[in-house]
């Protein structure tokens, strides 16, 4: 096999895996990636903080938190883009995630509420601002239907090792033509 069929033979055993989501295969899922492979979710800011792992082993608990909560997980295989030069290559894959949220997700977001208010120790106008946003947006997604369809990038450099590709680092990001949801405030 060619190292592109290769990369693609990952490319589509990561897929399997989101399509499968059986937590009993976790750890053989895990070795898909090398012991030092960064992994930056949806909500990674910063090295090591929130959805931004610098390692495999921390980089399970995005997977298993994906597993278990996350949406349908869909990456374009077909259109994806696989370079490689040597031991190393680099994919970029248009990718969907799908999840079906009810009208209960007002009552979650009521819960998140009352949590953020008990917990958070902005200044009340802050606080204000930011459940207003959030209900806003609870309200306006869902007048549009339960079934939700993000658009999402996904990008990865992989290395051959003894075993095969592997992923060194992935990238998960949500496209937007409006301000980005994390706003640095000097």
């Amino acid at each position: 096999m060619n190292p592109r069929d290769e990369i693609r033979a990952l490319l589509q055993s990561f897929q399997d895996g989101y399509i499968h989501r059986d937590l009993t295969q976790l750890d053989p899922f895990m070795e898909l990636f090398t012991l030092d492979a960064e992994v930056i979710g949806t909500n990674g800011i910063k090295p090591g903080i929130d959805e931004w792992f610098i390692d495999r082993s921390s980089a399970r608990e995005l997977v298993e938190g994906d597993w278990l909560d996350w949406g349908d997980l869909r990456l374009d295989l077909e259109s994806m883009s696989i370079h490689y030069h040597g031991n190393v290559g680099w994919v970029a894959a248009a990718a969907t995630v799908t999840k079906i949220i009810g009208t209960e997700n007002y009552d979650s977001y009521l819960e998140f509420v009352r949590k953020f208010l008990d917990n958070s120790k902005l200044p009340a106008e802050q606080k204000l601002h930011y459940i207003l946003r959030g209900g806003t947006n609870t309200i306006y997604e869902l007048q549009r239907g339960e079934k939700f369809v993000w658009a999402l990038r996904f990008t990865a450099v992989v290395i051959h090792e003894a075993e095969g590709w592997k992923f060194a680092q992935m990238n998960f990001s949500f496209p937007t033509i409006y301000f980005p949801d994390v706003r640095l405030v000097e």
